[in-house]
């Protein structure tokens, strides 16, 4: 059906207008009552923000996100755009969505009363119903609120006129979503500049008289820290917010590995045929929980996910490296290839340490951490036994990124005890007869095994050897 080009035409559609805080509880109804969430994308909230979230949408309320960078607080704000219907009306040439029923501003009210049933209408998408600001200190009452514009002043209109007001962010998303994230990071000027908009939903410009009554949600997003009371928001602002949800990290590691799985760009040349084993996966994951609970790394500000997706990213790329020096075009990490974590972790952590030069000891020791408590996870306990036993007759076998897949086929071959760890962390029949699996498998035994501290190691320049400990 053709969406109504003028009002007289809207009016026969029998298109009612609503406020925005009714659209979104409308739609929220629908999706609750169809099971659906409400915000798809986001997983690991599904028994704890998002009860809160319905409830927030359901009551009508202005929203703060509070969270630690890399808890999807803008991601969640973005996503409430799909409560919101695919397309609304408004007077056409409209800076801030006038309502076709009820115009607010002076072009609208002006074109209205000047055209009446032929006044020409124009849709808007629901994407373009959301605004968003991040909090900086230059952030200023013109950006949000808005200014008289000098250049129509110039062009011969007066001061006084309306039409001279060029209206910021918060007016324009009338009848939308707009988000300001980081909201602490506002000066209390500006903060204060916000107190009429979150109460009696409508904002002044300069010296006006004109007072816009906005349709409008505001939801923000904080860190914690800056939201106590010895934070730097203005309690009458903290006081006008309906709703207050507290976002976290995922709580267990098979859900940072859905998320590393659904958000880890882990694109590769076409000619190369990657794999990533399961337990690789969780290794990374594993890392970033440990990086949680380390007395080492700074909680204040959190350890983001997005630790987890870039520890993924740079796995694959070493192992991408590895196997473009080796001529292989299968690409399969390895234990080997955790060496390259350390980079993409350093930037994203705070390591508190007393000792100078330490960091890559403590990074160093997350990863080990996370190696041996996957191992323990999925090597079989009563499989360890045979293997250790084989090293007692002053074997050595040697690791490194040089080490080519066949390498470690020849070494099941050469310990058969090797056969029943390994088989147990490839799963599928594909993976048991890899190559590139077999030799993923090999090197989280052994390097399980080391530190459980059951064999020795001798690691240098990339290389290492492992043997028994007589």
């Amino acid at each position: 059906m053709p969406r109504p080009e003028t009002l007289s035409a809207l009016r026969d559609s029998g298109w009612e207008s609503i406020p925005i805080r009714e659209e979104l509880r409308r739609n929220a109804v629908n999706k609750i009552r169809n099971d659906e969430p409400m915000v798809p994308s986001i997983l690991g909230y599904e028994n704890t923000v998002n009860p809160q979230l319905e409830n927030a949408l359901l009551a009508g309320h202005d929203i703060v996100f509070l969270g630690e960078r890399g808890q999807a607080k803008t991601r969640l704000i973005r996503g409430l755009t799909a409560l919101l219907d695919e397309w609304m009306p408004i007077v056409a040439g409209s800076e801030i969505n006038d309502d076709p029923y009820a115009p607010i501003s002076r072009h609208a009210r002006d074109l209205v009363a000047e055209m009446g049933g032929d006044t020409p209408i124009a849709w808007v998408h629901r994407d373009d119903r959301y605004s968003e600001k991040l909090a900086t200190p230059d952030t200023s009452i013109a950006d949000l609120i808005g200014e008289v514009d000098p250049i129509r002043v110039a062009e011969g209109r007066y001061l006084s006129d309306e039409l001279t007001l060029h209206y910021g962010l918060v007016p324009r998303t009338n009848r939308g979503i707009f988000a300001m994230n980081e909201l602490p990071d506002l000066a209390e000027r500006i903060q204060v500049g916000l107190l009429n908009v979150l109460e009696e939903r409508d904002v002044q410009i300069r010296g006006h008289k004109v007072r816009l009554p906005l349709d409008v949600i505001l939801v923000a997003s904080a860190n914690p820290e800056d939201y106590t009371n010895r934070g730097r928001l203005i309690t009458p602002l903290k006081d006008r917010f309906g709703s207050q949800i507290r976002t976290h990290y995922p709580l267990d590691v098979d859900t940072e590995v859905a998320i590393i799985e659904q958000e880890a760009d882990l694109s590769v040349s076409a000619d190369l045929n990657l794999t990533v084993p399961s337990f690789m996966t969780e290794i990374v994951a594993s890392v970033t929980h440990a990086a949680r609970a380390s007395q080492h790394i700074s909680q204040r500000s959190g350890v983001s996910v997005r630790l987890s997706i870039a520890n993924e990213e740079i796995l694959v790329a070493n192992a991408v490296r590895r196997s473009l020096r080796s001529g292989s075009s299968r690409v399969v990490p390895r234990v080997v290839d955790l060496e390259a974590l350390p980079a993409s972790t350093s930037g994203k952590v705070e390591i508190e340490s007393f000792d100078e030069g330490r960091d890559g000891e403590i990074l160093a020791g997350l990863i080990s951490q996370a190696v041996l408590s996957v191992f323990k996870d999925l090597v079989p306990p009563d499989t360890h036994r045979a293997v250790v036993d084989a090293f007692e007759e002053d074997l050595v076998v040697d690791i490194g990124e040089d080490v080519t897949d066949d390498a470690y086929v020849q070494l099941l071959k050469r310990i058969p005890a090797l056969e029943a760890p390994v088989q147990a962390l490839l799963v599928s029949e594909d993976d048991a007869e890899s190559p590139a699996m077999i030799a993923s498998a090999c090197e989280l035994v052994l390097e399980g095994l080391h530190l459980a501290k059951r064999l020795n190691k001798d690691a240098a320049a990339g290389r290492a050897q492992f043997r028994g400990r007589g």
